[in-house]
C-alpha cells in the first residue's frame, strides 16, 4: 500500500533480538478450512531452506510511485519457488503501483522458543517489501477461521484468552514491529465470525484479550493500527452482521470478501456482488474499514469468467474511490493462479459441513486457485492490465 511511508526510526529495526537481520524467505504452510474466505495464512507457502539455497542477484527498485492504500497478495504460482521467482513476483507486483502487501505470520515459526526469535523465515520477505517500497499488513494468527492458534509449544498445551496470553502476544508483536518498521497494520484474529459462531461464550474473553494486547502494543508503537478481521461473505450468507459490533475493537474493522455462497460458488453477477461491499459500513458501526483480501475467480466450475473478473474489479475500484476516506486500504487477492491440486491438497478434509463434501472441496479449491490476475502458466489475464489501469486512475491521498 504507499507513498510517503511512515517509517519508525531505523534504529528500532533489528534491535529486539541478538540476531542481526538475516534475510531468508518465508514458510507459512496452513490448512484451509472449507468455509474460510479466500487467503488467510494458507496463502503463502514458500520452502524456506530451498529459497535460502537459491538466494542471489541484486535487488531492484519499483518502477511506479506506490499508492499506500492499494495492495496485492504477492506469491509465485508454485509452492516451492526460487528466490529469483519470488523476487520477480515482487518486482512485477510493485510495477502496478501498489504500495502494500500482506504477510501471514505464524507464531511457532517466528518464536519457536520463548524470547528466542527465528527471524530468518521472514527477513527476506520483509526485505523484498521494503525494497519495493511496500508497507505491510501483518496477520499474526491467534484466531484463524475455526482454528485457535497455532501457538508455539512453550505456550503450553491448553492456552486460553487470558492476561497471560495477552502479555505473551504483545511481547512478540512488539519485538516483530521493532524489527520490521514497514508494518503499519496488524490483525491477530482472522474470520472471527466463523470461530465465534461456534464459541459465542468466548467473545467477552476475546474482547478483554484484544484490548489488553492493543494497549500494550500501542504504548510502544503508537502509529501502528490494529483491528479485527471478518469474512464479509460469510457474515452475509449467515445473516450475522450483528456479530461485528461485538468484536469491533481497535482502530478499524477489516474484512475479506469472496463473492461466493455457502458452497463457494459465485451465484451472482459482478455488479450485484460489488454492491454488497456497502454492508461493511453497515456492520462496522461508523469505524473505518479495510479490505484484507478481495477477488473474483475465473474457473468455469464456480461460474467464473475472465470478463466478470474485470467487471468486478472495475465496480470494486469505483466503490473504493467513492468511499476512499472511510477505507484504510484494499488488497487484491491475488497475483497468480495456482494449479488446482495445490489448493485442493491444502484443504482441511475433516471440517463437518451440511453440504456434499466433494462439491464444497472442489469449489473451494477451484475458487482459491483461480483468483489470480496472472495464470499459473504466467500468461496475464485481462484483469492484470485492468488492475494497473485502476491503480493509475485512483488518486493517492
Amino acid at each position: 500500500m504507499r507513498i510517503a511511508l511512515k517509517r519508525r526510526p531505523k534504529e528500532s529495526a533489528g534491535k529486539t533480538n541478538n540476531n542481526k537481520p538475516d534475510p531468508a524467505p518465508p514458510k507459512a504452510s496452513r490448512r484451509k478450512n472449507l468455509v474460510v474466505a479466500a487467503g488467510i495464512a494458507a496463502a503463502v507457502v514458500i520452502a524456506v531452506a530451498y529459497l535460502l539455497s537459491q538466494q542471489s542477484g541484486p535487488l531492484t527498485a519499483p518502477e511506479a510511485k506506490p499508492n499506500p492504500k492499494l495492495g496485492l497478495v504477492i506469491m509465485p504460482p508454485s509452492e516451492r519457488s526460487t528466490f529469483g521467482e519470488v523476487h520477480n513476483a515482487y518486482i512485477s507486483a510493485a510495477s502496478t503501483g501498489i504500495g502494500r502487501s500482506n504477510v501471514y505470520m505464524l507464531w511457532p515459526t517466528i518464536e519457536p522458543q520463548e524470547g528466542n526469535f527465528n527471524w530468518r523465515p521472514y527477513d527476506i520477505l520483509m526485505g523484498l517489501n521494503r525494497e519495493q517500497h511496500l508497507n505491510v499488513t501483518l496477520y499474526f494468527s491467534i484466531i484463524n477461521n475455526e482454528e485457535f492458534g497455532p501457538f508455539p509449544s512453550w505456550i503450553g498445551q491448553n492456552p486460553s484468552l487470558d492476561e497471560k496470553l495477552a502479555n505473551e502476544t504483545a511481547t512478540a508483536l512488539n519485538a516483530i514491529l521493532s524489527r520490521y518498521y514497514i508494518v503499519d497494520y496488524v490483525m491477530v484474529g482472522g474470520d472471527l465470525n466463523v470461530y465465534f459462531r461456534t464459541h459465542p461464550g468466548e467473545i467477552p474473553k476475546y474482547v478483554s484479550f484484544f484490548n489488553s494486547v492493543y494497549e500494550k502494543v500501542k504504548a510502544s508503537h503508537p502509529d501502528v493500527k490494529m483491528g479485527n478481521w471478518f469474512s464479509l461473505n460469510d457474515l452475509i450468507n449467515h445473516s450475522e452482521g450483528d456479530m461485528v459490533k461485538k468484536l469491533d475493537q481497535g482502530d478499524f474493522v477489516a474484512y475479506s470478501f469472496s463473492p461466493v455462497d455457502l458452497v463457494f460458488y459465485q451465484p451472482h453477477g459482478p455488479g450485484e456482488e460489488a454492491a454488497q461491499l456497502q454492508k461493511m459500513f453497515d456492520f462496522s458501526g461508523g469505524k473505518n474499514v479495510a479490505l484484507m483480501e478481495i477477488g473474483w475467480a475465473t474457473d468455469k466450475s464456480v461460474n467464473g469468467t475472465e470478463a466478470n473478473q474485470v467487471k468486478f474489479m472495475k465496480d470494486t475500484f469505483d466503490f473504493f474511490r467513492e468511499n476512499e476516506p472511510r477505507i484504510d486500504f484494499m488488497t487484491w487477492y491475488r497475483q497468480y493462479d495456482r494449479p488446482f491440486s495445490t489448493c485442493y491438497d491444502s484443504l482441511n478434509m475433516n471440517v463437518p459441513t451440511g453440504f456434499g463434501n466433494k462439491i464444497l472441496l472442489n469449489n473451494t479449491a477451484a475458487y482459491l486457485c483461480s483468483t489470480g490476475l496472472v495464470g499459473d502458466n504466467n500468461q496475464t489475464k485481462p484483469s492484470w492490465d485492468e488492475f494497473k489501469s485502476e491503480i493509475r486512475s485512483t488518486p493517492i491521498s
